[in-house]
Parts: C-alpha cells; sequence; structure tokens
C-alpha cells in the first residue's frame, strides 16, 4: 500500500502545483481546501503526512495540525505558509507538533525529501511501537511463568561465567507444551 499524503490549503492552484510536484511519488494524494474537510477525510482513512497551508479562513493550519496531533499523533505534519514570522513557526512547532515549516513558494526537491525523511521517522515510530507492545506481553508471560515455575527465568553461571547445563527434572515435552500455550494467549 502507498502511503498517503494529505496536501491542505484554500487555494486549489496551490493543490494542482503541490499535486503536479508529487506526481510522480508513489504517494495516495488527497486533498482538501479547509483544515474542516481534512478532519472529515482524516475520520474515514488513515493518513501518514499532512502538509497544510497556514493563512485558511475558518481554521489556521496551525490550529488544524494541533487538531490533528491530538487526534492521530503518528501522522507526520508540515506547514506551509506565505508569511512567516517567529510566532507562527513557534506556533506551528509548539501547539501542531510540526515537523517541517516550508516557505511558499517551496523547492520541490526538499519537499519531495521532507515527505520520504518523514515517512521514514514514522515507519520507526510504529516499529518501536509494537516492539514496546511485544516486549510487554513477553514480560507478562514471563511473570506468569514465574509464579507457575519458581526460577524459570533465573540463569545460573558457574565460576568462569559459563551456563551449566543439568538434566532436567520432569517432562520436558510437557514443560514446553504449557510454554507454547501460554505464548498462543499473549499473541
Amino acid at each position: 500500500m502507498n502511503p498517503t499524503i494529505m496536501l491542505v490549503d484554500d487555494d486549489p492552484n496551490l493543490l494542482d502545483s503541490l499535486k503536479r510536484v508529487l506526481h510522480k511519488e508513489p504517494y495516495d494524494i488527497v486533498t482538501a481546501c479547509s483544515g474542516k474537510q481534512a478532519l472529515e477525510i482524516m475520520s474515514a482513512r488513515t493518513v501518514d503526512v499532512v502538509i497544510s497551508d497556514e493563512e485558511m479562513p475558518g481554521m489556521s493550519g496551525t490550529f488544524f495540525l494541533s487538531l490533528v496531533r491530538q487526534r492521530y499523533p503518528d501522522t507526520v505534519r508540515f506547514i506551509l505558509t506565505g508569511k512567516a514570522t517567529l510566532n507562527n513557526a513557534l506556533s506551528a512547532i509548539n501547539n501542531g507538533g510540526v515537523s517541517r515549516f516550508f516557505m511558499k513558494p517551496c523547492n520541490s526537491v526538499d519537499l519531495i525529501v521532507a515527505i520520504h525523511q518523514g515517512l521514514q521517522h514514522r515507519r520507526l515510530l510504529l516499529a518501536a511501537a509494537r516492539l514496546l507492545e511485544k516486549s510487554r506481553r513477553q514480560g507478562a508471560l514471563i511473570e506468569r511463568l514465574e509464579k507457575e515455575y519458581p526460577q524459570i527465568a533465573s540463569v545460573r553461571r558457574d565460576d568462569d561465567g559459563a551456563i551449566p547445563i543439568e538434566e532436567l527434572n520432569g517432562d520436558p515435552e510437557q514443560l514446553m507444551a504449557e510454554i507454547c500455550s501460554q505464548l498462543d494467549q499473549i499473541q
């Protein structure tokens, strides 16, 4: 599946221009002419990157991106503006959580590179979250096994630091079947 890039601007000519810049990239491009319309679209589909104009009627880009940040924190957020001020930039970063701030007209190569980097960062964050959840499930399994089989998770080492292998007490196949059963329950 291609990543979805949403372009938000009240100027249809700018939206068309941005779509032309991105037409060769492997993205699904979605456009919205307001923050309100963009939020409606985002409630129905996953959006990976949002590129929003700052000055739009009804809702500023910064306010729109602050709502995106609250509702869809994994979505990468960029802002475009024709009138950059330090206050606008700080507000976009602090409130909207934008990772990139572009001046109109923006350099198309810079925009494409920023999107690639944003998508890579998003993939890494999502992978880290999946690993953390898996680690938590495995920790819970170890705790349950430790209750049933005290000291199962402890490792004994000899004076040289080697792990001595001893004969197992009981049926190893039964123990493995119980461990596999516990693993199946947490997955």
